[in-house]
């Protein structure tokens, strides 16, 4: 049985980092098989141009660069993961990944406001990165929301990247990943993070998102036994 592969999207803000880390620690005290890969893979070659695009080399809009062209940027580096993520999955284990195609359908996508010319973006992004790259699809996506307008005091902060400092973009992200999961819901689903604009505490946004994982963790675990 090919291992199962579960990547965790988010609006900035969600505690993405924290629920990685949680759900990862969960897998291993559960005794499953699990790997890890974190998107982008930062100081590695094939992640050149999406560090370069984010310090704002091309424009310190990310308007300034084509949804299109941005989301090469990132699918090169996804390619160089995915003869290990292949292997992985091959092996039986739980993949665990933070961001992965889907960031580029909210970040990318965001910039596109027309539905259709969207949908049209999705199609050739899901075919680009699936069929022509050949990266292995998902099987659950995780989108943790918290709104935008959370992020304000953020914005200026220094060492934060174009996408993370304009507040525009942040918005648009956000529409664009419901958008996303609303369209895909059979494997995409949301976690609503903060629904009295106050994020819950992390054990809470676990447990809801523990809730959504563990039909697939039970089902590996019975294959398991019965092989």
């Amino acid at each position: 049985m090919r291992g199962t592969l579960i990547v965790l999207e988010g609006t900035d803000g969600s505690g993405k980092s924290t629920q990685f880390q949680l759900l990862l620690a969960r897998f291993k005290k559960a005794h499953r098989p699990v790997a890890t890969l974190k998107f982008p893979q930062y100081g590695k070659k094939s992640s050149g141009l999406v560090e370069e695009y984010l310090a704002g080399k091309y424009g310190k809009n990310p308007e300034a660069v084509s949804p299109y062209a941005a989301s090469l940027f990132y699918a090169l580096d996804r390619f160089d993961a995915a003869a290990k993520i292949k292997k992985w999955l091959k092996d039986g284990k739980t993949v665990l990944l933070d961001r992965y195609v889907d960031s580029n359908a909210g970040h990318q996508g965001g910039k596109i406001k027309n539905p259709t010319a969207r949908k049209q973006f999705l199609h050739w992004l899901y075919d680009i990165e699936y069929r022509i790259l050949s990266v292995p699809r998902p099987d659950l996506v995780i989108i943790l929301h918290a709104p935008a307008s959370m992020n304000a005091a953020l914005l200026t902060h220094k060492k934060r990247d174009i996408h993370e400092r304009n507040a525009q973009h942040l918005k648009d992200t956000e529409r664009a990943y419901l958008w996303l999961a609303a369209k895909y819901p059979k494997n995409h689903r949301v976690i609503t993070c903060a629904p009295q604009g106050k994020l819950l505490p992390p054990h809470e946004i676990h447990e809801k998102i523990w809730h959504i994982v563990e039909p697939l963790f039970i089902k590996a675990k019975k294959y398991e036994a019965l092989s």
